[in-house]
């Protein structure tokens, strides 16, 4: 009988650009994600077309999806200085 497949951790990231610009994702693979906004046009979010990822500045576990989703909007709708203020509170 398999194994049952344990629920994965979910997790809030934000990534800074080279231009200092911040984005806001969720995860539940923060290093391959990364990857793939840096390496793959395909898989990277559109979002870094034109812009390069320089390094995750904040990560946040989540028990679900849906708490990942949640606290990525709330992070979205804070400014600049406040998604600053949060990387540094870390």
């Amino acid at each position: 009988m398999p194994e049952k497949m344990q629920e994965s951790r979910w997790t809030v990231y934000i990534i800074e650009t080279e231009c200092g610009l911040y984005y806001t994702g969720i995860s539940t693979d923060t290093q391959r994600r990364f990857g793939e906004h840096k390496n793959d046009k395909k898989k990277g979010a559109k979002f870094f077309r034109g812009r390069k990822p320089k390094q995750i500045v904040y990560r946040q576990g989540c028990e679900n999806r849906s708490e990942a989703s949640k606290q990525e909007a709330a992070i979205k709708k804070l400014s600049k200085i406040k998604k600053h203020q949060l990387i540094l509170t870390q």
